[in-house]
């Protein structure tokens, strides 16, 4: 009998505050997170690498405070809510106009509103043009979230497959945290694979498929993909 041909449903994981799990590598964000509204400072930015998180945690207090996301041409009505609140994911790599940005965050910092914001890097490394923007962001108050460690990385995978119905047992979690890229994003990319090839293949979801799943995704044969690799043999990140 021919392979089932999985239909690609979209899944779309809950990014509330509820669902975000607090570890060593985001404790510090996620206390910054819940400090609100008595932040010291109006403005808020969460420094960490591609994958570590950062979107989820901003979606989660946007939830929290009625915040909305800073998109292009949006400064001014959002500048026009009084007391705003306001998310800027990426602020160094977003493509929004760098007056757009200096405006909503120099308003916050006057007190107008309060504003969360996300970069991959400290400000003095943000290249932008605008240094009054620069100044702004470098006297914001600044937290650092680091890539996933390992209960991170098993409590996103639980979470996300128990978001598609799957029971998986921890011990192939485990399996799969030691081999899989280290970002948050790869957990989702490796649930979903995961996902469409059991139900292909009518196959139980363990060692073996996910070990061919990683392979593949690794741009490696099942074969190549040895049990005893080590977390330092997949180093790269990728993007949020």
């Amino acid at each position: 009998m021919p392979a089932q041909l999985p239909l690609d449903l979209p899944h779309r994981p809950s990014l509330a505050r509820d669902d975000l799990i607090v570890t060593a590598s985001n404790a510090l964000a996620m206390r910054a997170v819940d400090d609100w509204p008595q932040w010291p400072h109006p403005v808020l930015l969460v420094i960490g690498p591609p994958g570590s998180g950062k979107t989820h945690l901003a979606s989660a207090w946007a939830e929290i405070a009625d915040a909305e996301p800073l998109r292009p041409g949006m400064a001014a009505a959002i500048l026009a809510r009084p007391d705003f609140t306001c998310v800027i994911d990426d602020v160094d790599r977003c493509g929004i106009a760098e007056g757009e940005l200096f405006a909503i965050v120099n308003a916050a910092r006057l007190g107008a509103g309060q504003v969360l914001a996300t970069g991959s890097v400290r400000p003095a490394l943000m290249r932008f043009e605008t240094n009054d923007l620069r100044s702004r962001l470098a006297a914001a108050t600044t937290v650092d979230i680091d890539a996933p460690d390992d209960a991170l990385l098993a409590g996103v995978l639980a979470k996300l497959f128990a978001d598609r119905q799957l029971e998986v047992d921890g011990r192939v979690i485990d399996y799969i945290v030691a081999r899989m890229e280290r970002s948050l994003d790869a957990a989702r990319r490796l649930v979903a694979a995961i996902d469409r090839e059991a139900l292909a293949g009518k196959e139980k979801i363990g060692r073996s498929l996910a070990r061919r799943v990683i392979g593949e995704m690794a741009g490696a044969t099942p074969s190549d993909c040895h049990p005893t690799v080590a977390h330092g043999d997949y180093p790269g990140m990728v993007e949020e």
